[in-house]
């Protein structure tokens, strides 16, 4: 960068900023994974106590996966062209976490709610299930939404000095967040003094869920002052929206660490650039490429869902093949995490979900899915504590071999869990959760960047890649597989189950995919130096 390129983002670049306020910025992830870790808690069990049938209890993933893969490209541009007085970010992120407190509302009181105002049986199942599975997707939907607009909000206020420290914040809090949740999921209070007062258990986990969700939302919007997008000419052709600005969801976040050493843009001197930077990498990867490498910058401006799908498709094989083996993984990991719960209730502990809720079959099965929250803490906990044991095992088994040993022992755990249910062997092996979900979120996104590394090394020492290719396009490409895993599972594994007569299906399934991933990472996943 030359001394006028510095002049010129040095006045714009923006200020540092306390830990206080970075961390005040990141309690809204830990709202955000408490409110998480109760829908994957319960969804399952609140669903089947309502009367859904069991062949059709995996298709409440449909819709809001469908709709993201769909939707969150023209979101996320619509939300770079935000011109509110108070930001480009905040507008969006307060009106999903509205919608996200309404979805938590329908699906954890629905129930309730039907049962006061409709008094024949068979009508109130119905409306009971149809309310449930609206408050779920709709939670959903909003859930999976918003984390592009909470990282868009941290690069867009934080210095490069900044961005790190405050992702690392994120990251800390999600997994705060998480754990918490499920701790209060695997309290017995249907017999405590809250759950008197309140009515049920469900309404005291609502009540924690929306005070913190609400407490912690309102921090967030408030921890740090948004700029914004100004009306000048000159500052009316804001960046190309990031893949994590597009299609940011509970848990992709982590693209952004992908790049360690970002690349400023190259802007002409003579025309000052008066936005505020956003240092996401995955931002960045789109936007630092000079005008000769972009003719077309108009083109550019605003991704499309068929542009998304373009690039896919013509990505190079090794990056095809990295968004295969992430594919696996996820499919894996979503039939085990969103259905176990349930399986703690009806195989470790024999329960019945469709029994009458003032039965023993009923009260073993919740028994069991209070038992099934504490095993998904210990997942929490494991997966933070596993994000810091990689830094140790990396030297020196590479970035390969820890993703294919997060696979390959995400595998056997979940088989042995599968083939073994014992309650205390269960709750042990909950700890290979951790290992997957810290997998998942890191390894596939240092990959891209080793891989974005040795092309721009390449390019500078003469040689060409043939293609001009961003991080954010792959990160994108990435995260679309998390969308599509979902919609996978929900479209399977409801009729899997329903042909096996056993949700212990679900495990053994987790487990296959899992090492038919770990196959494929061996085979086809291209190593690095």
């Amino acid at each position: 960068m030359d001394s006028g390129e510095g002049a010129v983002f040095g006045a714009v670049e923006p200020p540092r900023r306390s830990r206080g306020r970075l961390i005040l910025h990141g309690m809204v992830m830990f709202g955000r994974e408490f409110c998480y870790a109760v829908e994957a808690a319960f969804v399952t069990p609140v669903l089947l106590s309502v009367g859904l049938p069991r062949s059709l209890y995996s298709l409440v993933w449909l819709i809001s996966p469908i709709l993201g893969f769909l939707l969150q490209p023209i979101i996320g541009s619509a939300s770079d062209y935000c011109r509110s007085s108070w930001g480009r970010r905040r507008p969006y992120i307060l009106t999903l976490g509205i919608l996200m407190l309404l979805g938590i509302t329908l699906f954890l009181n629905g129930d309730a709610v039907i049962s006061a105002l409709v008094i024949d049986r068979s009508v109130r199942s119905i409306w009971a299930i149809v309310v449930v599975m609206f408050g779920v997707v709709l939670f959903d939907f909003a859930a999976d939404f918003i984390d592009g607009p909470i990282k868009a909000y941290l690069f867009d206020v934080c210095s490069h000095q900044d961005k790190e420290r405050g992702l690392h914040y994120h990251a800390l809090l999600t997994g705060l967040g998480g754990a918490f949740g499920y701790l209060v999921g695997a309290m017995d209070w249907g017999h405590s003094i809250m759950g008197q007062l309140l009515g049920s258990e469900y309404q005291v986990i609502y009540f924690f869920s929306a005070l913190t969700w609400s407490i912690f939302l309102t921090v967030h919007l408030f921890s740090i002052p948004e700029q914004p997008l100004g009306k000048d000419p000159s500052t009316s052709d804001p960046s190309p929206p990031s893949a994590l600005r597009l299609l940011g969801s509970h848990s992709n976040g982590y693209g952004a660490l992908a790049n360690k050493e970002p690349v400023s843009p190259v802007v002409p001197a003579s025309v000052p650039d008066l936005r505020p930077r956003s240092f996401s990498a995955l931002g960045e990867a789109n936007s630092v490429t000079s005008s000769a490498k972009q003719p077309n910058k108009e083109a550019q401006k605003r991704m499309t869902f068929r542009s998304m799908m373009k690039a896919i498709i013509n990505m190079p094989s090794h990056y095809r093949c990295l968004c295969v083996s992430h594919l696996l993984g996820w499919t894996a990991f979503l039939c085990n995490m969103l259905f176990f719960t349930d399986f703690m209730g009806q195989i470790v502990y024999n329960g019945d979900p469709y029994a009458d809720h003032n039965s023993t079959a009923y009260a073993t099965y919740e028994r069991g899915v209070e038992v099934g929250c504490w095993g998904l803490c210990i997942n929490a906990v494991s997966s933070a504590l596993y994000s810091y044991v990689q830094c140790f095992l990396l030297p020196y088994v590479g970035l390969k071999g820890l993703y294919f040993m997060g696979y390959f022992v995400f595998g056997m755990g979940t088989s042995l869990i599968g083939l073994f249910p014992n309650i205390i062997a269960t709750l042990i092996l909950c700890s290979v959760f951790g290992v997957m979900s810290s997998t998942l979120y890191t390894i596939p996104f240092n990959l891209i960047a080793e891989y974005q590394r040795e092309e721009e090394e390449f390019m500078k020492l003469g040689g060409s890649n043939g293609s001009q290719r961003g991080t954010g396009v792959d990160c994108a490409a990435l995260t679309c597989m998390v969308q599509l895993a979902q919609i996978i599972v929900g479209a399977g594994l409801g009729a899997l189950v329903n042909m096996a007569g056993s949700v212990v299906v679900v495990v053994l399934s987790a487990s296959t995919v899992s090492l038919l991933g770990c196959i494929f990472i061996a085979l086809f996943i291209r190593n690095v130096d």
